[in-house]
């Protein structure tokens, strides 16, 4: 089993890309990560993204979903829908029935695909929003796939998330930030799916397997960090910080000092779900859930990155 080295103490899920993160009591896992995780994205004129790194407003929407959304086998019924919030705008309701619709040539990165077209409501509200066209669109998972990268995790899938489908931080590793930054931050920066407690500061650089409950987690990947850690998530006001300090001890010139520097930071670990690939209901991660280490490296310079 490994040896018992934290603990779950909370759970997000992003239901709409680089939008407000829901914390919850419990999340099923499904075969692109935590269900609802990164199912809905805004996209442009053109089908593409619109993230934080361009439109820093979008940090301000909340989102809600039914609490029963994140029990183990719960379905949506006609009537159940995600509320949207933002300041300055009425309220959106999305029905979670899908949308017949579908809006081709939609692209995250390097993948391009259709997506299911949540309609001019939607459209209108967020074009509204931000100033500029812009439509909802949701991951069809029936008619689409989107594959992680085969050099870090061969088979694994995700849907609007950047990489990979789950992403894990240690309270001890923002705790050693916090230490040192003249204004701390909240976790919200850095926006994990698992924050976990009871390890030190950036161990879990070093987990290639973990166990929380019975479900086997590879970590694949260092989580390099993007523009939006300097935004702040309560008023969408971008900084330099937590950026600057992170380049004095979590570059990759220190990290990983055998290759050749891209001038990246890292915090947290991107990992895949082993249980991912079996159909069974009932695979859940609770807060509480103790997490166990089963295999690790010997330094963060082997970590792959």
């Amino acid at each position: 089993m490994g040896e018992a080295s934290a603990r779950v103490k909370t759970i997000f899920v992003y239901p709409i890309k680089s939008c407000r993160g829901i914390s919850v009591a419990q999340a099923p896992v499904s075969p692109t990560g935590f269900r609802w995780d990164r199912q809905w994205m805004v996209v442009n004129a053109n089908g593409r993204m619109i993230t934080q790194r361009v439109e820093p407003k979008l940090a301000l929407i909340e989102l809600e979903l039914p609490h029963e959304a994140f029990s183990e086998s719960w379905e949506p019924s006609s009537d159940s829908c995600m509320v949207v919030r933002a300041p300055g705008m009425d309220m959106l309701k999305v029905p979670l029935s899908k949308p017949c619709d579908m809006v081709e040539h939609v692209s995250v990165w390097n993948w391009n695909g259709s997506a299911l077209d949540e309609g001019a409501r939607a459209a209108e509200w967020f074009s509204n929003y931000l100033g500029k066209t812009s439509r909802m669109v949701r991951f069809d998972a029936a008619s689409q796939t989107r594959l992680t990268d085969p050099d870090y995790a061969n088979g694994y899938k995700t849907m609007f998330s950047d990489q990979f489908p789950f992403m894990l931080i240690s309270q001890g590793s923002l705790d050693a930030l916090n230490k040192i930054l003249k204004e701390p931050v909240p976790i919200n920066r850095f926006r994990p799916n698992i924050l976990v407690e009871g390890c030190g500061p950036f161990s879990e650089d070093l987990w290639k397997e973990i166990k929380i409950d019975d479900l086997t987690f590879y970590g694949v990947k260092l989580c390099s960090r993007c523009k939006i850690p300097t935004i702040n998530q309560e008023t969408g006001i971008a900084g330099s910080e937590p950026t600057e300090t992170l380049k004095g001890f979590r570059s990759d010139r220190i990290l990983l000092p055998n290759r050749k520097p891209q001038g990246q930071v890292y915090v947290g670990q991107h990992l895949v779900c082993k249980e991912s690939f079996t159909k069974d209901k009932g695979k859940v991660i609770q807060v509480g859930d103790t997490v166990c280490i089963v295999q690790q490296l010997s330094s963060t310079a082997d970590a792959a990155a």
